[in-house]
């Protein structure tokens, strides 16, 4: 067909108001688009005018019809983004492929979709392959379970450690997230062990498998749980569920076979502050740094907080993570070690120009004295 031919047709096409022909038209012009150079389709002026095109047709056109266009022009990287954006937020059935498709839809888009838009508009964004981190975000933040979940499947979104453990904690109380969740690629290790608390037995046989871990261990901090959510229940505190004896050695278990793994690490005892099993950080603290468990419980109930940065600066912990265990452990432990907020801010010292060798000696010392 010669080019005076194709805009003939066009031009008839235009003139008619049958939805057939409207239908034709837009194919007609997406075609055209398709064919042409990129770079010349994507000089603003003509970028413009290609969008004015479609948004005074799209404006006219049954749904059947904006839902075929949709699937036509989802995939195109020189739609207009007027269009691409009018047609996010129309009906789910004709915003899903834009969303699900079009690079033309930038994070900021994608956000305003999770602002704006219905509850499936938002599931589809979460769905989106190769989702950036700023859009991640945004879905933990607004923490909306059916968006989380959907979330948890998608295997391909920019997710960090830290969205992934927020993710982990959401599942707590959405069961829906669990599955996914056991299968995504980043999930960890310790990860896993939290994840296990919570799910059912099949999800259980799978984490053991994937990730190698001790069913009896787990299954003994799972006993645990169980026992202080029913301590909680009748009115008792955590701690009356068990002796200190019994609690100390189960523990000491635990943390034995994850120290043989080599999964005990320092991102363990601040997840274990965040679930508020003060005795865990202390024997996890004390293995990691081959201090004495009294030494680390003098530490906590002193009113020096820079002994406790010092142990923590001797087992590898970042100088910016000390603040949030200082204050996970003042919460669990009635206010100590005491202080106030100026020793919180001076005990960052520890974090001194010299390796953790020498910290963990100047603990000792300092410990020793108290």
């Amino acid at each position: 067909m010669t080019f005076a031919v194709e805009a003939a047709d066009l031009l008839l096409l235009a003139q008619s108001r049958h939805p057939t022909d409207r239908e034709r038209l837009l194919v007609s012009i997406i075609d055209l688009c398709d064919r042409a150079d990129i770079n010349e389709i994507a000089q603003p002026q003509v970028r413009e005018l290609i969008g004015s095109v479609f948004l005074s047709i799209v404006a006219e056109v049954e749904r059947d019809i904006r839902r075929r266009l949709a699937e036509k022009i989802a995939p195109a990287p020189w739609a207009p983004p007027a269009l691409i954006n009018v047609l996010a937020l129309d009906e789910i059935e004709i915003a899903g492929p834009i969303i699900a498709a079009s690079p033309v839809l930038q994070d900021h888009d994608l956000i305003r979709l999770l602002v704006e838009a219905t509850l499936d508009h938002q599931i589809a964004v979460a769905r989106r392959g190769r989702l950036n981190a700023p859009v991640v975000e945004a879905i933990l933040r607004q923490e909306e379970p059916a968006v989380l979940t959907a979330l948890a499947g998608n295997d391909t979104a920019e997710i960090s450690t830290s969205a992934m453990e927020r993710m982990v904690e959401h599942s707590r109380r959405i069961a829906a997230m669990r599955s996914p969740l056991a299968r995504h690629p980043r999930m960890s290790s310790d990860m896993a062990q939290r994840l296990y608390l919570w799910v059912g037995q099949s999800l259980r046989s799978a984490l053991i498998e994937r990730f190698r871990l001790d069913p009896a261990d787990l299954d003994a901090a799972l006993a645990l749980s169980v026992r202080e959510a029913h301590a909680a229940v009748e009115g008792m505190p955590p701690a009356q569920a068990k002796s200190d004896a019994e609690r100390e050695a189960l523990e000491g278990r635990l943390i034995d076979k994850l120290s043989d793994a080599g999964q005990l690490k320092p991102s363990f005892l601040l997840r274990a502050l965040r679930e508020g099993r003060l005795t865990l950080f202390v024997t996890g603290i004390s293995r990691l740094g081959k201090f004495e468990i009294d030494h680390i419980r003098r530490a906590i109930d002193s009113d020096r907080p820079e002994l406790l940065a010092l142990a923590c600066a001797a087992i590898g912990v970042d100088r910016g993570a000390f603040p949030t265990i200082l204050d996970a452990v003042r919460e669990l432990n009635q206010g100590r070690p005491g202080g106030g907020a100026e020793a919180g801010r001076r005990a960052t010292g520890a974090f001194g120009p010299f390796d953790a060798d020498i910290a963990g000696v100047a603990f000792r010392k300092a410990v020793s004295t108290v």
